[in-house]
């Protein structure tokens, strides 16, 4: 059996990139920037004022000097005469300084009377003064690929830019299989269960950047599943859900490669998730996840989450590593790399005492994966484990 390590690398190399559409700015939020784009103005296009005050000549503004206020300058009209020696104007933050002046007597060193005004302190040259292009000039780029969050956001449209070219969503068919499922809201029989993974696995995908399909319930017939993969066409990936072992009722596997399914590997050194397996079907990258919902939930996080950024354009690869203080003891671990759920709180993570993987009441607590090597031997609390956020 393959390493985590070892299939998630051969997974990546099976997902080719989407391609690249323009969106208007507004609605780029949380999209992946596809290309470098760049600034359309300088910020500020001005030297503009930090500071409600004076702008003046700072050789002029001796303490205990009178200086003759000729005018007001304020955010979006300015001032459009020089300052010559022995005059100020009044200023407001972000008002442009005028031509001339080179510092602001800030509110609270200047004393007003009447038309003049009177420093109470020095003022020094370029004091309270933002320059133009403090921020960015026009012309420098926001590189890519690089998810697009709010202050990416804010950025862009103070660089006047409207329109923004990100990665296109994939497109992810997720087949559910099996016929022991029925769909949320119907009535199960005495031998049936709701279907579930499905649901947080959309979630998933959806928050890390996909577009995704819920596609029905492929019965546990031949033909059900061919029709299910005739309903998959168009996606960019496809996502299968229980049916990957080889028992008289796991078919997936069969009738993929008589659909001409190339299967690249199956089945990892890991728990829970052993039964998971990746190929190619008509060109499109395949994942074929365990049935059980904490199994299916877990390579989700593990393979499918990187998967998506890969698709997206951007670096894809294991999903980082802390580590904690564990808070209890543990025996031995077994051969393969188990990812137990587990409780993060502050420094110190405890894993779950029962690590069943059907149980999604238990994995709706986890808030992380703390991983054991396999074949570890027994560990005592305190020790530093390592682990995986559960948080997207």
């Amino acid at each position: 059996m393959l390493s985590v390590a070892q299939a998630l690398d051969r997974a990546l190399a099976l997902i080719p990139r989407t391609g690249v559409e323009a969106v208007a700015l507004r609605e780029a939020a949380g999209r992946v920037l596809a290309r470098p784009v760049t600034a359309m103005r300088t910020q500020p296009p001005f030297a503009a004022s930090a500071m409600d005050g004076y702008a003046l000549r700072a050789k002029d503004a001796r303490p205990g000097v009178a200086l003759t206020v000729v005018g007001t300058a304020q955010a979006g009209l300015g001032f459009a005469e020089p300052v010559t020696a022995g005059q100020a104007v009044q200023i407001f933050t972000g008002a442009p300084v005028p031509r001339g002046a080179d510092t602001v007597l800030i509110q609270e060193d200047a004393q007003r009377e009447g038309e003049r005004v009177l420093a109470r302190a020095q003022p020094q040259p370029g004091r309270h003064i933002r320059p133009a292009g403090g921020d960015f000039n026009a012309g420098e780029a926001i590189p890519a690929p690089q998810r697009i969050g709010p202050h990416l956001l804010a950025l862009m449209a103070a660089m006047n830019i409207d329109t923004v070219p990100v990665a296109r969503r994939p497109i992810i068919a997720l087949i559910p299989t099996g016929d022991e499922l029925v769909w949320p809201g119907q009535v199960p029989g005495p031998d049936q269960i709701v279907s579930s993974n499905n649901f947080g696995l959309a979630a998933l995908l959806q928050a890390q950047g996909a577009e995704t399909r819920l596609l029905p319930i492929a019965r546990d017939l031949p033909d059900a599943l061919r029709g299910a993969l005739a309903l998959a066409a168009g996606a960019d990936m496809i996502v299968t859900l229980g049916g990957a072992s080889v028992g008289a009722h796991d078919l997936v596997q069969s009738v993929f490669r008589d659909a001409g399914m190339t299967l690249d590997f199956w089945q990892i050194a890991m728990r829970p998730g052993k039964p998971l397996m990746a190929g190619r079907i008509g060109g499109v990258p395949m994942i074929g996840l365990p049935g059980n919902p904490v199994s299916a939930l877990v390579c989700g996080h593990l393979f499918l989450r990187p998967a998506v950024d890969a698709a997206l354009g951007l670096a894809a690869g294991p999903l980082p590593r802390r580590t904690a203080s564990l808070g209890i003891d543990l025996g031995a671990n077994g051969p393969r790399e188990h990812y137990m759920r587990a409780r993060l709180e502050g420094d110190v993570i405890t894993p779950f005492g029962n690590q069943d993987s059907s149980l999604l009441s238990v994995l709706s607590q986890a808030n992380a994966l703390l991983v054991r090597p396999p074949h570890q031997s027994e560990i005592s609390s305190k020790t530093r484990v390592d682990y995986i956020e559960l948080s997207l």
